[in-house]
């Protein structure tokens, strides 16, 4: 019967909307991979490498809006899911892991790839489940089939995220013919989410603090791209004069109002012209923050209020200044309270608006005949097709994109900030290129490159994605850091310099490359790496980390004058 149980939990994998799974292949975990191979309404991928396979469901699943299915065999095979599914828990992506397991006699019994899998992931999933290693009886088949609907609702739910469900499986894996078909008694359980209902007392409580404070600042963390969202913050942001500042991985840059550029401007004020813009209520939604300059900033310069927008039960306080969370969507905030709060006065946008203006004003008539990331980042962000689902790599690439960013509305952008770690990154932009016909760009370092090359070993390499590699063979962001830049050990121990280009993995896969060694050759050759036709592409961009320290600085240098001048 435990067939009949694992065709039960992949139908009801089905029936609740997951369309696709991505299997490793093992022998413990056969009957999993076999039931869902066999499901007429469910499309199977096989990635070897289970550390890439969780980041590419994790890029699938962020494009898809949907879980998606990860089946691995027992042993170290399903510790190699943690990265992602850590990243899948702070980012809030619902991903169903399913690991095959011995039976619970056989744990630490010195059985092949047998370890402690129960519970493996911590408190990095919403849940963790285990059916039962035999099915004797109707009882145990109702287990397992509520225990696969109990998951996969609270991976679903209010607050969305990784589940994992352990298998323990017995010999034989192989069934001796076709699977059973689904239980037809089977209960699918629904998992009803009804839009919460404000009455006028909570609003009228809003409308009324906020009228206490005439210096309001929104910040924007990390979100999808929502157009809804996006025209609801425009009328509440705009036609009440309060300033957004917004991260690049916000999705909000696209705001032709918004503060773009003050991860670079907060970082070169003195303190007096820093609280001239202190706010006296922050309003935040969204995920992380990036900029590090933001977050130091209002640490120091508190509001008197802070509130935190969201629908969940997580209470982050990044601010240090948390004193209320409103749990309504940032789309029923805004139309809520548009058109019943006094409006602000001018002055206070006004002089977020002037330093943004200016540090934009430079950067647009800045150029150089000099290879360095910064540029080569610039570039590429003004370059991109309408359309691009743009995929930044941790350490320098996501934050070179964040001191220049743009207001261009057709670029949506992806990074892996609930981690911040810089394994998976490729492998979740494969993901989504599977999930899309769109454009799909990864800009990435050398390092982040090379640590998730897994992620294009596979069968199903898809022809819209593009990868730059901007390689300056080693950890370049530690020269760019007080602390580490100054140790002698900075080249050895910190920037890990390697001597690895990435053309030589190409060899391997089937993709253009191209190379450019200037700048006015990077600029031509973006033309060819972006047409959307033919094979998936890599260019590789090779720059030094000394001259970018140098660049950067002399940069800085120059903004800071025209700030003040």
């Amino acid at each position: 019967m435990i067939l009949q149980a694992i065709t039960d939990v992949v139908e009801l994998c089905s029936r609740k909307g997951i369309s696709r799974a991505i299997i490793s292949p093992g022998s413990r975990n056969a009957p999993l991979t076999l039931a869902f191979a066999r499901h007429p309404k469910i499309e199977t991928f096989v990635i070897p490498d289970e550390r890439s396979a969780g980041f590419i469901a994790l890029g699938m699943s962020q494009k898809l809006h949907v879980p998606v299915a990860l089946i691995c065999t027992s042993g170290s095979a399903v510790y190699n899911y943690a990265p992602a599914v850590a990243e899948a828990f702070y980012a809030n992506v619902p991903l169903i892991v399913l690991s095959a397991d011995r039976p619970p006699e056989w744990i630490d019994q010195r059985d092949g790839q047998t370890i402690r899998q129960q519970g493996i992931f911590g408190n990095h999933v919403r849940g963790s489940f285990q059916l039962p290693d035999l099915i004797t009886s109707v009882d145990n088949l109702w287990f397992a089939q509520r225990t696969a609907n109990e998951a996969i609702n609270l991976a679903c739910g209010r607050n969305p995220g990784p589940v994992h469900i352990n298998v323990p499986l017995r010999e034989p894996f192989y069934p001796d013919g076709e699977l059973p078909e689904a239980s037809s008694d089977m209960r699918v359980v629904e998992n009803f989410q009804g839009s919460r209902s404000w009455s006028d007392n909570p609003i009228n409580e809003l409308k009324d603090r906020l009228n206490n404070y005439e210096k309001v600042l929104i910040v924007a963390g990390q979100s999808a791209l929502d157009s809804e969202a996006i025209g609801a913050m425009r009328q509440f942001s705009h036609d009440n004069n309060i300033p957004i500042v917004t991260d690049i991985i916000s999705n909000f840059n696209s705001l032709d109002h918004a503060i773009i550029h003050q991860d670079l401007f907060l970082g070169l004020m003195d303190d007096s012209s820093k609280k001239r813009l202190q706010p006296d209520l922050v309003l935040s939604f969204g995920q992380s923050v990036i900029s590090k300059n933001l977050k130091l900033y209002l640490r120091k310069f508190k509001p008197k209020e802070h509130w935190h927008i969201a629908e969940t039960e997580y209470i982050p306080d990044t601010m240090q200044s948390l004193t209320k969370v409103v749990d309504m969507s940032i789309i029923a905030f805004c139309k809520s309270l548009h058109s019943t709060i006094a409006v602000k006065s001018e002055s206070y946008a006004a002089e977020w608006a002037e330093i943004d203006n200016k540090s934009d004003q430079f950067l647009e008539a800045y150029s150089t005949d000099k290879l360095w990331e910064l540029p080569i980042v610039s570039d590429l962000l003004e370059a991109l097709p309408a359309n691009t689902q743009l995929h930044l790599a941790n350490s320098m690439p996501v934050r070179w994109a964040n001191f220049v960013n743009t207001h261009r509305t057709d670029v949506e952008v992806f990074a892996n900030r609930g981690t911040s770690g810089i394994d998976g990154c490729l492998s979740v932009a494969v993901g989504c290129a599977l999930s899309c016909q769109s454009p799909v760009v990864a800009l990435m370092g050398d390092m982040a490159f090379l640590y998730d090359r897994n992620g294009l070993w596979h069968n199903y390499l898809p022809e819209n994605l593009r990868i730059l590699v901007i390689n300056n063979h080693g950890g370049g962001i530690f020269r760019l850091i007080e602390g580490p830049s100054q140790q002698p050990e900075l080249e050895e121990f910190f920037e890990t310099q390697q001597r690895l280009h990435a053309k030589n993995t190409i060899n391997d896969y089937d993709i253009d490359y191209l190379k450019a060694d200037s700048i006015d050759e990077y600029k031509a050759a973006l033309k060819d790496f972006l047409k959307m036709e033919g094979k998936a592409k890599l260019m590789e961009v090779e720059v030094n980390s000394e001259n970018n320290k140098t660049e950067l600085e002399v940069l800085k240098q120059g903004l800071k004058a025209h700030l003040n001048a």
